[in-house]
């Protein structure tokens, strides 16, 4: 394990940090769900490694489990959420021109950090 982060939902390792891409492994706990949220200067494709979630695209609710993918376009509002029994695992796959935490602008959270 390269790089963990702590969140209120689960944690994050980073796979790869480079100048044109970042890849995370990303671990939603049962029945948490990360905030409702866009970036400005990143598109985002999620694969599903394990478990069942909803993601939440532009308003849209998209049922997704193992094997599959969605993909995030900038500007594109987002969240996921977990299914009740299981984590739910995905691998996110960053391009764009700048990967920081603070290209996150978040538009409703669990855990008051709008």
């Amino acid at each position: 394990m390269e790089d963990e982060t702590k969140r209120p939902w689960g944690y994050y390792e980073i796979l790869s940090d480079a100048p044109d891409h970042k890849v995370k492994r990303i671990y939603v706990k049962a029945a948490k769900r990360l905030s409702y949220q866009y970036h400005k200067r990143r598109n985002e494709h999620w694969f599903v490694v394990s478990g069942a979630g909803v993601a939440t695209l532009d308003g849209e609710q998209i049922k997704l489990k193992a094997g599959d993918s969605i993909n995030i376009p900038k500007h594109k509002p987002h969240r996921v959420k977990s299914a009740p029994e299981e984590t739910f695992v995905f691998i996110e796959i960053q391009t764009g021109d700048y990967f920081g935490e603070d290209d996150i602008v978040r538009i409703e959270d669990d855990f008051d950090r709008v």
